[in-house]
């Protein structure tokens, strides 16, 4: 009993299983990295050993996929970084466009067309105006052309009718020098430069 009372005070600061705890660890460390050791060469054994292909067909993809939740997976993707990566022109140089425009249902997409939107929106006062603008010149230009054949048939007639032998020039004749007002600077003269009209 004596014993055990000069010890208490002993036992208080000292652990007697301190001993066979740092023993253990002793034997525990290495023998823990020696079942490392171990199991990463047998994974490698494994793998080297497995038939991916073999164990492919053995599983059931469609079982996997129905548990896989996409939209899960869809919000984790940076779409952003995704299409930054992808080359578009790439990716529509491959495409059959003829293939895709020969599934595309015409009649259906003019069914979906609002036409009555689309009047709305578009200016029909300037789509008119440069459309008859062109019709005005074409048909302008064409009274022009037929004007100066109708000039030619007259002239002709007048010159037979006054017997000449020669026809008379087409053109007004080029002046033997230039108007001095021209001259001065580059530009016809006004009437008020020319003086007065006789």
């Amino acid at each position: 009993m004596i014993l055990v009372m000069l010890a208490w005070p002993i036992l208080g600061i000292v652990d007697p299983r301190d001993r066979l705890r740092s023993a253990g660890k002793r034997l525990t460390d290495p023998a823990e990295a020696l079942a490392q050791r171990v199991a990463e060469r047998v994974v490698d054994l494994v793998v080297e050993a497995l038939d991916v292909n073999a164990l492919m067909r053995r599983l059931d993809l469609n079982a996997v996929l129905a548990r896989v939740d996409i939209n899960d997976v869809m919000r984790r993707v940076d779409m952003k970084t995704l299409l930054d990566q992808v080359d578009v022109n790439d990716l529509i140089s491959r495409v059959d466009l003829d293939a895709l425009l020969a599934r595309v249902d015409l009649n259906d997409l003019v069914q979906r067309l609002d036409i009555d939107g689309l009047v709305e929106q578009t200016d029909l006062g300037a789509v008119i105006a440069r459309s008859s603008g062109g019709v005005a010149t074409e048909a302008l230009d064409s009274a022009r052309s037929q004007a100066v054949g109708m000039d030619h048939f007259i002239d002709r007639w007048v010159q037979r009718a006054l017997r000449r032998g020669t026809p008379g020039p087409v053109a007004p004749g080029v002046p033997d020098r230039p108007d001095p007002a021209f001259a001065r600077n580059g530009q016809a003269p006004s009437l008020s430069e020319s003086g007065p009209a006789q």
